[in-house]
């Protein structure tokens, strides 16, 4: 999604906060757009490092990988990762890296040296009290290890709070590796509650890590999985698909499509007759032309930007509760929060304590939206971006920006 299309919500709620121009261009403007070209065996990657917002602490968010990677979109992530500390109501501000490679082509040991040359490329801009990247799309606990690692022997410190979502023997946190998914369960019970959804069946797009770990912590909890995909294809089965054979299906053969069912496609799987729906994978899938034909009561979006703009109004409309990616998906950057307070003490947390943890930040976010909600004809998304947005500039605010 472009980062003109991500500042498009921002405008559209402006007039609904009385925001100033001022104020609409800090909001709107990063602080920080780094470059870079990282060099592999003669091989040439572009590298991004997009610090968007600090007013509210060091600058949060993660690293991708991939083709794709291009300013613009790390530009966007950026800026959701400011807003969805915000709503999370973490002492962090918004971040973003990224470069565009296709790690499947490279070996572990040529990843290695591009994940140690992002480091020396940005190392000044990083640290516990500066900038604090993390996984994201096609980079791993091994990757910041070696980023850690890098860091580190240019500093010639240790620094283990300068990167989160690390291998436990060197910092990480428990819970971490399905976090994104947990907060995201904790937000879907608190809404069923609210709305008071009976039925439980759900449709997941995406199987990657967040939309597999979702898909299993909910058909653990008794809730009836109807269909998941990947992106090869999707598979569908009424009476309800067992996500544990499919996990297995899906490490073995590559793709969900190979699990014994009814073929979907990734289109179908958005309009299907659930209660529940679950994008987890690319943006920008639920738009005008198929947002009337959504079924679900309530979407609740792991994936960045699965919604439309346009999209949402046909869905509030409808009365389809969308729960927003910068208030669904804050699990990750949450728990990221927590090993980062890990790191600075020297103390580390059991599991129990990490998820205790994580429903208090998810269900008071999630209440405090909801109280907003209740109260004015707006949308759930709107009134998310409210609260981050006021959070945001009460900081600048203080700060003598605005």
């Amino acid at each position: 999604m472009t980062f003109e299309a991500v500042t498009t919500f921002l405008r559209k709620i402006a007039p609904l906060m009385s925001l100033t121009k001022k104020e609409l261009e800090l909001l709107s403007t990063p602080k920080k757009v780094l470059q870079s070209e990282l060099d592999v065996n003669g091989k040439k990657y572009s590298a991004y490092h997009v610090q968007f917002n600090d007013a509210r602490g060091p600058f949060k968010g993660g690293i991708r990988y991939h083709p794709d990677v291009d300013l613009d979109e790390v530009t966007s992530l950026a800026f959701w990762m400011a807003l969805k500390t915000a709503v999370a109501d973490i002492p962090f501000g918004g971040g973003k890296g990224g470069v565009t490679v296709n790690p499947k082509e490279l070996s572990s040991h040529e990843i290695e040296g591009l994940s140690r040359q992002f480091v020396r490329a940005f190392h000044e801009h990083l640290g516990p009290t500066k900038d604090i990247p993390a996984p994201d799309v096609y980079t791993t606990p091994q990757i910041m290890a070696w980023m850690l690692d890098e860091f580190e022997k240019i500093t010639g410190e240790h620094a283990p709070g300068m990167i989160t979502g690390k291998p436990l023997e060197l910092g990480g946190s428990l819970v971490r590796d399905i976090a994104t998914a947990l907060g995201g369960v904790y937000v879907l019970e608190e809404a069923i509650k609210k709305i008071g959804l009976e039925e439980k069946t759900v449709a997941v797009q995406g199987f990657g890590n967040a939309g597999m770990n979702m898909a299993k912590l909910l058909f653990e909890k008794g809730f009836k999985i109807l269909a998941v995909s990947d992106s090869q294809g999707g598979i569908f089965d009424s009476n309800g698909l067992d996500i544990t054979e499919l996990i297995r299906v899906k490490k073995e053969t590559g793709s969900v499509v190979n699990y014994s069912g009814t073929k979907i496609t990734n289109k179908e799987l958005l309009v299907t007759g659930c209660s529940i729906l679950i994008p987890s994978a690319l943006s920008g899938v639920i738009t005008t032309e198929n947002a009337s034909a959504v079924k679900a009561k309530i979407i609740l979006e792991l994936a960045n930007g699965p919604t439309t703009s346009s999209a949402d109004d046909i869905l509030h409309k409808n009365n389809v509760l969308v729960l927003p990616d910068i208030l669904s998906n804050s699990g990750g950057v949450t728990v990221s929060y927590f090993e980062w307070i890990q790191n600075m003490y020297g103390y580390y947390w059991d599991e129990e304590t990490v998820k205790k943890r994580l429903k208090e930040k998810m269900v008071t976010a999630f209440s405090g939206i909801w109280n907003m909600y209740s109260q004015n004809e707006h949308d759930f998304r709107t009134n998310t971006y409210i609260v981050a947005i006021r959070k945001i500039l009460t900081a600048e605010k203080l700060r003598g920006m605005v």
